[in-house]
């Protein structure tokens, strides 16, 4: 095994703090911004996660990204993505990155849709901060599965299909999805969205 090998098996690093003021969490976000991209932040009331994805994440959150591009753009819907942009609230004390995260008919302050990849389980529960950042749906891929929570009353709850997106075919973007190959499984969707 050479070196390259060994570096392309290493998976998602992530370290937990405790004890940090949200002083401190603002601090280490703008100063590692620049420096460290692709770095995610999860902070949750004091506890800090810092989470370095792996490739494979990284890729399956793009392919679940194009695939729901593509529907929206196909269906005449106005999404709008906004990757792993950072959202606050200090007074809810909670901060993330998601995957990748969307705006359905016009932005606002918060995403409708936000999209969690799992290749390795978290430090923090990431649907708690969603919760208090006000996150409509939260779609995570899992061992391929895609399972949907939408905010009611405070409180996720698990549905059937996105509340956003109702004719969107959650069994097809799941099976394209496990497709390796990212352009096979775009064309794949778009083919059977057409047919």
């Amino acid at each position: 095994m050479n070196l390259l090998q060994t570096v392309q098996e290493v998976k998602e690093q992530r370290f937990l703090l405790s004890g940090v003021t949200w002083e401190q969490y603002e601090t280490l976000r703008s100063t590692l911004d620049e420096s460290h991209r692709g770095l995610r932040m999860f902070y949750l009331e004091g506890t800090l996660e810092l989470f370095m994805p792996s490739e494979e994440h990284e890729g399956l959150s793009t392919l679940i990204g194009r695939i729901l591009e593509l529907y929206a753009l196909e269906a005449n819907i106005r999404l709008y993505g906004y990757g792993s942009t950072t959202y606050r609230k200090k007074a809810k004390q909670r901060g993330l990155e998601p995957n990748e995260c969307y705006y359905v008919g016009t932005k606002r302050e918060i995403p409708d849709i936000a999209i969690e990849v799992i290749i390795t389980s978290g430090l923090l529960d990431k649907l708690e901060i969603y919760r208090g950042l006000g996150v409509g749906e939260v779609w995570v891929w899992q061992d391929g599965q895609l399972l949907i929570y939408r905010l009611r009353e405070d409180q996720y709850e698990q549905i059937p299909r996105s509340e956003f997106l109702p004719e969107l075919d959650l069994a097809l973007l799941i099976r394209c999805a496990a497709i390796p190959d990212q352009h096979d499984a775009v064309t794949a969707f778009r083919d059977a969205l057409r047919s």
